[in-house]
């Protein structure tokens, strides 16, 4: 038994902890979660929990269902919720998935991550990321089809105390700090209801545990606050949708590879590169990023998301933009990549940007000269004319550049990459079927 199990197990004993919960995600990005006892836990580190693949999103056919959740003892964290009497009574963590014969299952997105992650590991890289949150907080979620009721009329770094759960974020980041996931930033959203919560960097795959744990924690703090929180793309027609702006650095060992202070911007060959392997693949890399029908109602022109495939330095209209904040600090050059949105599957969303940036690297692509313009201001003819593609419009384009693309392909594997495309097409055919209120409102009485 290694040191990280033997921490754990003594950590259960002294804190009292009765029910370990194991999380793992499905391919959809949705959490899954079986609760042991501790006394089970050690035979669960050396053997797995068992459990029905074929019953979880995109895992495993029905005659090759049986897998095993593998309990990572490096994300053991106790969760911070408390009985009558004050103690702890549970703690998470994170599993790999594996088949009976020990095998990794290639349909585990942490799998998928995992495998592009040490593909930058034999280039000599650690990829580092740094999310930027949004979010609706609901003074109830609604499905029978009418619109909700934002929790507050807050705007854009408000201070002012709202008329619902006005000391949420408060509550938010204490969970999450106290949990071992580090708070950067957070403040108000330009709309009303609307949250931004910024996680500090963390290397990739520990921020997509961090990502999941955080929705996680964000749904459970809001209720304890009489609210409820959505990570909905665009709930709102009159308000801006919910993105996951989210900062890129390679390093190399304790050198950031970004980093160049010769350049004029401070961005190395190896970030200029980066920067052009997303611009190249950014339309093909979208289903993944953007997964949902509803994702791309906030990828429209005036919805301050991005929808063309360009970069900038200052320029939040671009796709990608290289913050200038602290210049002349090595540690702090990053590419910041706009289009994500906050309910996208983090494994497979990091899996993709980053084997995208990467090849970038390793084909020496070149950046083109950023623009200066606000792209959001130029009709779709000026965008054409200046050589700007435009990122999908909806869905079943996004689908279909997919489909097509040799680096999506390899880099979720052929499990993944076929079940994603079938359960998104049968979203996009359901989607298709609907009579809107729009469409009743505008066509029933003149046609």
């Amino acid at each position: 038994m290694d040191r990280q199990q033997e921490f754990v197990l003594r950590t259960l004993e002294e804190r009292d902890i009765r029910f370990v919960r194991l999380w793992f995600t499905d391919v959809l990005g949705f959490l899954k979660s079986v609760a042991v006892a501790p006394a089970e836990l050690e035979g669960a580190f050396a053997e797995g929990i068992g459990f029905d693949g074929s019953a979880i999103e995109g895992f495993a056919r029905v005659y090759e269902s049986d897998m095993v959740a593998k309990p990572d003892p490096a994300t053991f964290q106790v969760l911070p919720w408390e009985t009558g009497d004050g103690s702890h009574y549970s703690a998470r963590m994170f599993c790999d998935i594996s088949m009976p014969d020990g095998s990794p299952c290639w349909s585990d997105p942490r799998h998928v991550l995992r495998r592009t992650l040490a593909k930058a590991s034999e280039a000599g890289f650690t990829c580092y990321v740094h999310p930027e949150i949004e979010f609706y907080l609901l003074r109830q979620l609604t499905s029978d089809g009418t619109s909700p009721e934002p929790a507050d009329r807050g705007g854009y770094f408000d201070q002012a105390s709202h008329n619902a759960a006005p000391h949420f974020r408060r509550h938010a980041i204490e969970t999450l700090e106290a949990m071992g996931i580090s708070v950067e930033f957070s403040h108000h959203e330009a709309s009303p209801g609307q949250q931004e919560i910024d996680l500090r960097y963390a290397d990739a795959l520990t921020m997509a545990d961090n990502v999941m744990t955080f929705r996680y924690v964000v749904k459970e703090v809001a209720i304890t606050q009489g609210v409820r929180a959505s990570f909905m793309p665009k709930p709102f027609s009159q308000h801006a949708g919910s993105g996951m702006h989210t900062h890129f650095s390679l390093f190399e060992g304790d050198r950031n590879a970004f980093y160049d202070s010769e350049d004029p911007y401070e961005l190395s060959q190896t970030g200029k590169a980066f920067v052009a392997g997303l611009l190249k693949h950014a339309r093909e890399i979208s289903a993944v990023t953007n997964q949902w029908v509803n994702s791309y109602k906030r990828l429209i022109v005036g919805g301050e998301a991005p929808t063309t495939v360009c970069w900038g330095h200052a320029n939040r209209s671009a796709l990608v933009r290289v913050p200038m904040y602290s210049p002349g600090k090595a540690s702090s050059r990053r590419v910041e990549l706009r289009s994500p949105d906050s309910s996208c599957n983090p494994y497979l969303a990091y899996a993709v940007i980053l084997a995208a940036g990467l090849k970038g690297v390793q084909e020496g692509y070149e950046l083109p000269e950023p623009t200066e313009d606000n792209v959001w201001s130029l009709t779709e003819a000026e965008r054409r004319a200046a050589g700007y593609d435009a990122l999908p419009y909806n869905l079943a384009e996004a689908l279909a550049v997919m489909e097509s693309s040799e680096l999506v392909a390899e880099t979720l594997g052929e499990a993944v990459f076929d079940y994603f495309l079938r359960n998104k097409r049968s979203e996009w055919d359901d989607y298709r079927r609907q009579v809107t209120p729009f469409e009743l409102s505008t066509y029933l009485p003149m046609l």
